[in-house]
């Protein structure tokens, strides 16, 4: 599946380079009213634990057409109204019929929009430069070597771009480690089967390390199971056919989102108690 992922990205990595030759590549995106991009790991760490990077996914090779009729300020505006910690934008055109004119049409709900797609160049980086995305997505499988990751994620960062490393087994974990990957997203898919499984989520996380933000995406559209990837020590997890499969999106959202605001509404509530604790103690000596 991957290979047929990677064909379809040769002809637009083509006309890139061509533009990139000919010194008409867009420019990248400039912020002049604020800081820069919409700092992307830091919202999902102020959103809760975990919190839900709400996915736009109008089709997939495992579900065919999943929603056409919801556009995407519509799909933003929900997302945004229902406590979405990040925006996941597909942009792949040739098997999700997804569009990069998506990430401009959703900017303006304010949220950071990752770009979610088959990046294996760094021509693809500039172009996304180009774009309001805050983050964009490496799957180690499409490398070669950590080499390959390292240079797309230091020209990512160049053009203020954070980059989600998406992993599937302990040799892609691996790999994103040597590149230096810093977020690292696992995915609980099967790409043979493109069967589900919660388990690998849970076997990988297992060796988070200090420092590092975690994702679990595919395969989630319950409480029970964002509650689960919380406790494991997920930051964040990413969901989107089970959010457009449903007649109401921003409401199945708001569910999933609200199990990270109530466990960090629980953990400051915790903090207070142990402060006026201490704070009474102290009195008493």
């Amino acid at each position: 599946m991957l290979a047929r992922f990677r064909e379809a990205q040769l002809p637009g990595i083509a006309r890139l380079r061509a533009l990139a030759a000919a010194d008409k590549l867009p420019e990248p995106l400039s912020f002049p009213d604020r800081e820069g991009r919409p700092a992307f790991s830091r919202a999902l760490r102020a959103a809760g634990s975990p919190a839900v990077i709400a996915e736009y996914k109008r089709a997939s090779p495992s579900r065919g057409v999943i929603r056409l009729d919801l556009s995407p300020q519509d799909v933003a505006r929900m997302y945004a109204q229902n406590n979405a910690g990040a925006i996941s934008v597909l942009t792949e055109e040739a098997h999700f019929q997804g569009s990069l004119d998506s990430l401009a049409r959703m900017a303006f709900a304010g949220l950071p929009l990752l770009r979610k797609d088959f990046l294996i160049d760094p021509v693809q980086v500039l172009e996304t430069a180009a774009t309001p995305a805050s983050a964009l997505l490496l799957i180690m499988r499409m490398f070669e070597g950590a080499d390959q990751v390292r240079e797309m994620r230091e020209l990512a960062r160049e053009h203020g771009l954070e980059a989600v490393c998406e992993v599937f087994d302990e040799a892609d974990l691996d790999m994103a480690r040597w590149a230096g990957a810093e977020i690292i997203q696992v995915n609980n898919r099967d790409l043979d089967t493109l069967e589900t499984s919660l388990d690998v989520s849970r076997r990988l996380v297992r060796t988070r390390g200090a420092g590092e933000l975690w994702i679990s995406a595919s395969g989630l559209s319950a409480p029970e199971q964002v509650a689960e990837m919380g406790d494991l020590g997920f930051d964040a997890v990413l969901v989107g056919t089970s959010l457009m499969s449903q007649a109401d999106p921003g409401a199945a959202l708001r569910a999933l989102a609200q199990v990270g605001r109530d466990r960090k509404a629980a953990r400051e509530a915790e903090r207070h108690a142990r402060h006026e604790a201490a704070g009474r103690g102290g009195g008493n000596r």
